[in-house]
């Protein structure tokens, strides 16, 4: 296990190269939420993301003969670019094996900082057995995303910048994949603030830390498909199940749904862009799983903020959908000249926006002399909605 003095030496070798990320007060969520919430911003990293602190402290205790023969690691994205960076700021060669599911927007991260990407598996775990075979036959060396006391010890440092950014608070919520930063967080907070809870938050689908502190050693969970893809770690490290264990106060999950929410919220309330693992901590206050916020001073460390602008702008869709904001309307008309500008029309003095338009007379729903109008809307709301949608039967239409 690390100690709070390994994370103090390991911040002191990274400082010059990495400067404190803000802690900063989320203004619209405290008000929301009834508690002074601040964000510790790993998501403004060099890199995007907390992994770098890892990286570079790792890549800084490389004997010379070791930076010659070069470092590999695996990863989904995140610490590929961490190592990636720290890699080429210090000359050492690098290869990065990463899942083939990587998002795009991690694969082109990774390989702007100069590493050679090795493409395999479509999961960490499969990325990792691939780099463990290279690694051998090359003689590099191989840094852990998580499971490294070096590497646990530099991301631990964040914990350090909240402790002289903040002071006093009272509960900090941290994403927990392998461990690695939960455990060095958690490590500095309880020794320095005893009276400080220290909660890590998972992807419901991938529970693995959840399911090995229930167990009592590292336990595997069945591999799955989650948006927070930077903590979908299916195996804790020998590492960092004893740090976990021994400091933080418990674990909680949260599903899919509050995942995009979280990104959501953080991207129109607070202007951050956070992925999916960076989100959870606030996707855990959201859903009431840490209890009740109010009254409290609360740091949600948003992890990383390396989304895929796809991925992104579906979830900013779905959840214009489920808030009403955006609406799909299919709406059966007389096949005659004057019907869509009356639909129009009516939409209009309801105050809504007519984003998409498009007509069609072949749908089995609709009879020979009518067709059927696919509209998507721009509105205030559910409500906004509804009021519409009865505006539009008043009007004598058929909807849906």
């Amino acid at each position: 296990m690390i100690s709070l003095d390994d994370i103090i030496k390991a911040r002191r070798r990274i400082r010059d190269s990495l400067p404190p990320t803000p802690c900063a007060r989320a203004a619209q969520l405290s008000r929301q939420l009834g508690c002074e919430l601040f964000i510790k911003c790993e998501n403004l990293q060099m890199t995007g993301s907390f992994k770098v602190r890892g990286a570079l402290a790792r890549i800084l205790q490389l004997t010379e003969a070791e930076r010659a023969a070069g470092v590999i690691a695996a990863s989904a994205g995140n610490h590929a670019q961490g190592v990636a960076w720290a890699a080429q700021k210090f000359g050492v060669p690098a290869t990065i094996v990463m899942p083939e599911t990587a998002p795009l927007a991690k694969i082109r991260g990774t390989a702007a900082f100069g590493a050679d990407i090795v493409l395999a598996g479509t999961g960490y775990d499969a990325a990792y057995a691939r780099a463990v075979e290279l690694q051998r036959d090359s003689g590099a060396t191989f840094i852990h995303a998580f499971d490294d006391p070096a590497v646990m010890a530099g991301q631990g440092s964040a914990g350090l910048e909240i402790i002289e950014q903040l002071g006093d608070f009272d509960l900090v919520l941290v994403p927990v994949g392998g461990g690695g930063l939960a455990g060095g967080i958690a490590t500095v907070i309880k020794q320095t603030r005893p009276g400080v809870q220290v909660i890590g938050v998972q992807s419901a689908r991938v529970p693995s830390m959840q399911a090995s502190l229930a167990a009592g050693a590292p336990t595997p969970v069945p591999p799955a498909a989650t948006l927070a893809d930077g903590i979908a770690v299916a195996r804790v490290g020998m590492h960092t199940y004893p740090q976990a264990a021994a400091w933080l106060d418990g674990i909680v999950t949260v599903d899919e749904e509050s995942i995009a929410r979280a990104i959501l919220t953080l991207l129109e309330q607070e202007k951050l862009l956070a992925e999916g693992a960076g989100a959870v901590g606030i996707a855990a206050l959201l859903d009431g799983v840490v209890g009740d916020p109010a009254g409290k001073r609360i740091v949600a460390v948003v992890s990383g903020g390396n989304i895929d602008p796809i991925e992104l702008a579906k979830i900013v869709e779905r959840g214009l959908e489920r808030d009403g904001r955006l609406a799909h309307l299919r709406v059966v008309v007389a096949d005659r000249p004057g019907s869509i500008a009356e639909v129009a029309g009516l939409v209009a003095r309801e105050r809504a926006n007519i984003l998409q338009i498009s007509q069609r007379r072949d749908a089995a729903e609709v009879g020979l002399r009518e067709a059927e109008l696919d509209l998507t809307l721009e509105t205030r709301g559910l409500d906004h909605v509804t009021g519409i949608v009865q505006a539009l039967r008043d009007g004598g239409f058929r909807v849906r």
